[in-house]
């Protein structure tokens, strides 16, 4: 019985070695056919990421809205970014619901079906409960004069993006106002409106302010508390650099948000006021916090009267001009029009005209 069961053992142990030698063999040959597959795609994979480094630019994001009644305009203003750079520029095109299938038309009905873009609907009910209703300027409460509150939301792969309003022209290579340089810690950078002195007797003569007192009521003792002196220069948002990493770590949509809340129950600044009811929560959230963009790369002002006249040098030289204010380059009248009208382009549909004088 003794040597049955040493033989028995013997036996066991010989098959349990046979297993794992079988075993062994399996997973090296699989190891083999692995390492040679992975070998192969490594190589593939670093062969094409050379090539696709040397031969891809880096994107360049730029934000911009185009409401229903001024697609024409936003139609405008990529249309000059486009013809004026070789960069590699992704257009981010935020609109409401039922002007999307306009603006796609728009697009691939004209020379921009070449362009790199993207169509996002943005929808208005993120905005429930944050907007005062004031009638002195309705158009300044439309949806999308928010959007630039919430960039992350719009954008997930960049970790820097230009936004512009639509009421801008681009006359440089768009390259050169995405270099801007941010101070760390900053998550955005905009132009002071205190930064161009050849503005400065038009912006006397036509009762503009360039101050956080022509955009938020100091009678307020919210808005006192601040202490933020009511002298301070502000600065126009409708064309900024933002860092998106940054403007995350800051919570910044958080902190807009919040003083739209705020206005609401304390009607702290209003549409009557200089900058309408987007600009205000961007003048406290970003006081003492922002970088300058290079003032060439904001020149402003052009829709706050139509006498406004610059030299023809002075605009030649500019890199962006904005026509933020009432009066805006494809109605009439209108100052300098003949500069944004260079780069309209013709709707398609036939619903957008520009209005002239012998219209």
């Amino acid at each position: 019985m003794a040597l049955l069961k040493k033989v028995n053992q013997i036996l066991f142990l010989l098959i349990v070695l046979t297993v794992c030698v079988i075993l062994y063999s399996k997973i090296q040959k699989g190891n083999k056919t692995e390492s040679k597959a992975v070998h192969s795609f490594k190589s593939d994979t670093e062969n094409e990421s050379h090539e696709e480094a040397e031969e891809e630019e880096e994107e360049i994001p730029v934000v911009i809205c185009a409401a229903a009644g001024r697609v024409g305009a936003a139609m405008a203003a990529i249309n000059s970014i486009y013809s004026n750079t070789d960069a590699n520029v992704v257009f981010y095109i935020v609109g409401l619901k039922n002007s999307l299938p306009h603006i796609r038309k728009w697009i691939e009905h004209s020379k921009l079906k070449s362009i790199n873009f993207k169509i996002i609907e943005f929808n208005p009910m993120v905005l429930k409960g944050k907007i005062r209703q004031d009638s002195s300027r309705p158009e300044l409460l439309q949806p999308l004069n928010f959007v630039r509150f919430y960039l992350p939301l719009l954008i997930h792969h960049h970790e820097k993006v230009i936004y512009l309003d639509d009421d801008v022209i681009v006359q440089g290579d768009i390259q050169e106002l995405y270099n801007t340089i941010l101070t760390p810690g900053h998550s955005a950078a905009f132009s002071d409106d205190c930064d161009i002195p050849s503005t400065h007797e038009m912006v006397r003569s036509v009762g503009m302010q360039n101050t956080y007192m022509g955009f938020l009521d100091y009678r307020k003792q919210t808005v006192r508390e601040l202490g933020i002196s009511p002298s301070t220069c502000s600065f126009n948002p409708g064309v900024f650099v933002a860092n998106i990493t940054e403007w995350k770590k800051q919570r910044i949509t958080k902190q807009l948000e919040k003083w739209m809340e705020k206005n609401v129950e304390e009607n702290l600044y209003s549409s009557a006021l200089g900058g309408g009811v987007a600009t205000p929560p961007m003048l406290i959230v970003f006081y003492k916090k922002h970088s300058t963009l290079n003032p060439l790369w904001h020149i402003r002002h052009l829709g706050w009267s139509p006498d406004n006249r610059h030299s023809d040098h002075f605009l030649q030289e500019a890199k962006l001009l904005h026509w933020n204010g009432r009066f805006k380059p494809w109605d009439y009248p209108s100052s300098h029009f003949e500069l944004w009208e260079k780069w309209y382009l013709p709707d398609p549909l036939g619903k957008y005209r520009l209005i002239r004088p012998n219209n």
